[in-house]
């Protein structure tokens, strides 16, 4: 592996490990402790571990070993439910289906997406809303179906969780992003990270530095390992390590933006040298289509103006995928 893709090895309190159960506790100083932690989290890289998430083992055991199972069949297989055959942006996803980082070779990963499930009588697939519509489901996986959306429903509910947190580190109303939550777009994608290959063009990843385009993303990574987080302070990649029981939480760029770059959208990037197979499931909370964007006051400082125009968040996220899909 060339230089360039090497990381720091560092402990994992590098990124704080935050218990986020106190969000759902009756006393207000649990709520606020929480609140305290996210803001340190959010004003250094956005990046952070998350527990007491509630989210049940088995739910996460279950997930993984569809995903698995889906992944290890053959790419005719997979093929049948390509996305290309979605008005939605749903179904698998090619190996180097998609490139994250400008200048660099596509992305070493395949993938599968995953949004909430609305037929085609539903009025906002009828009005042609982005990113509304059916899944695609592969035939012949029986338990595929029910726990992609039993997973999907959890990490929904955990998103408005933490949108409440974000809300209170911002010394705002714990509901404050209530508008924000509503009938929020939410993708999950399942994606497989074959190894590092050893004759690999130059710049090729598994995923190119990035930031995400929305509000939060929570992942869900198994042992392997591979995921990087940029250092800005001292200018170097690091390891975020897998923590057993633990997700991987990150600020997206409307954050970034909402608070004028107060909190961080911070680069990150995957590559997986451990000559294993590697898999992820990141859910993207994305918020309601028709919030309206704007800088939040209190993130300005004195006689400081807004760095960034109110942008929809249809129309944020629409701007994204046009440069990553970028032909």
């Amino acid at each position: 592996m060339t230089a360039a893709l090497k990381a720091q090895e560092v402990d994992t309190a590098t990124l704080p490990i935050i218990d986020v159960g106190g969000l759902s506790s009756a006393n207000a100083d649990d709520r606020a402790a929480v609140g305290r932690a996210l803001r340190a989290s959010c004003l250094d890289k956005g990046f952070f571990y998350c527990t007491g998430h509630g989210i049940a083992q088995g739910l996460i055991d279950a997930a993984f070993a569809e995903v698995r199972t889906f992944f290890a069949q053959p790419v005719e297989a997979k093929m049948r439910v390509e996305k290309s055959a979605s008005r939605c942006n749903r179904g698998y996803e090619v190996l180097g289906g998609q490139t994250l980082e400008a200048g660099a070779p596509p992305d070493r990963k395949e993938g599968y997406y995953i949004g909430l499930e609305l037929d085609e009588s539903d009025p906002r697939v009828m009005a042609g809303r982005f990113n509304r519509g059916p899944n695609l489901w592969p035939e012949g996986q029986v338990g595929f179906r029910p726990t992609m959306k039993a997973y999907f429903a959890a990490l929904q509910d955990l998103g408005e969780r933490l949108m409440q947190g974000i809300a209170l580190s911002l010394d705002l109303p714990m509901d404050h992003f209530r508008p924000f939550c509503k009938d929020p777009l939410a993708t999950l994608r399942l994606l497989h990270y074959p190894p590092q290959r050893p004759d690999a063009a130059d710049g090729e990843k598994g995923a190119g530095a990035h930031t995400d385009f929305g509000g939060l993303t929570i992942l869900l990574q198994d042992d392997v390992g591979g995921l990087q987080v940029f250092d800005n302070e001292r200018q170097v990649w690091i390891h975020a390590n897998p923590v057993p029981g633990a997700f991987v939480v990150n600020l997206g760029d409307m954050i970034a933006r909402w608070t004028n770059d107060m909190y961080r959208s911070t680069l990150h990037r995957v590559v997986n040298a451990s000559g294993r197979e590697r898999y992820s499931i990141p859910f993207f909370y994305v918020g309601n289509p028709d919030y309206e964007v704007r800088c939040i006051e209190t993130c300005l400082k004195p006689g400081e103006a807004p760095k960034y125009p109110p942008i929809t968040v249809e129309e944020h996220l629409q701007s994204m995928y046009k440069k990553t899909y970028a032909t």
